[in-house]
């Protein structure tokens, strides 16, 4: 798998702020719709059945959008493997291109009506498929990285750093590594959700050509040399 030195902190804290960015930014124009956590939509859907609120269909359908997400993903990443390519750059161009769609056909079916109505479901969906890649690239290509769009698993694990650390325990060169990454990755997605609520309250869905161009700007980040 390919890995990336010089790079690791850019990756990790542009995805994260990209993630947080996309959540945020969704949950408030599409009425309630987590694009990058299957967990969020499923608690969701039980809520809105007994509250009888509006949504429940989109939720429903953002699981199987994001179950297909994936599965391209990795077929592009097996397919870019077996030709010795990295798959890291590709990836984030395809997911660039689906934040790309997301932004200009929200803007252009604006207003959305009913969370339930087809133009909403139709630009949520963009929105799921361009998470559920950056899912599948924190599980293919990044995984020595914090993840990127589930930030309960990073403060877990930073709680327990620190934890052992004001208990006396010294943190090796790995876990000192590992605490660093999860409390960035944590600051960017908080700095990206912020980012994205105002940016959708002053630009509505024209605000995600941000996350896309922090996608592209990863593109140029250099690759460590492969471990001899």
């Amino acid at each position: 798998m390919p890995a990336f030195a010089d790079g690791d902190a850019a990756i990790g804290v542009g995805l994260a702020f990209v993630a947080g960015f996309v959540d945020a930014a969704a949950f408030i124009a599409l009425t309630g719709l987590f694009t990058a956590h299957v967990t969020g939509n499923v608690v969701l859907i039980g809520a809105e059945l007994v509250s009888t609120s509006t949504g429940v269909l989109a939720k429903l359908l953002a699981l199987p959008t994001f179950i297909l997400a994936v599965a391209v993903t990795r077929l592009i990443a097996l397919a870019l493997e077996r030709r010795g390519a990295s798959p890291l750059r590709p990836l984030l161009v395809l997911e660039a291109a689906a934040l790309i769609a997301f932004a200009i056909v929200g803007a252009s079916l604006s207003p959305l009506g009913s969370p339930d109505g087809a133009k909403a479901i139709g630009v949520g969906m963009l929105g799921v498929a361009a998470m559920g890649i950056q899912n599948g690239i924190g599980r293919l290509v990044i995984g020595h990285l914090a993840a990127t769009t589930v930030m309960t698993v990073n403060v877990t694990q930073a709680v327990i750093d620190l934890t052992d650390h004001a208990c006396g325990k010294t943190l090796g060169a790995p876990a000192a590594t590992r605490l660093r990454r999860t409390l960035s990755a944590v600051l960017a997605f908080a700095v990206g959700a912020l980012a994205g609520a105002f940016g959708v309250a002053a630009l509505s869905f024209a605000c995600v050509l941000v996350p896309a161009v922090v996608l592209i700007g990863l593109l140029f980040v250099p690759d460590r040399e492969p471990s001899p």
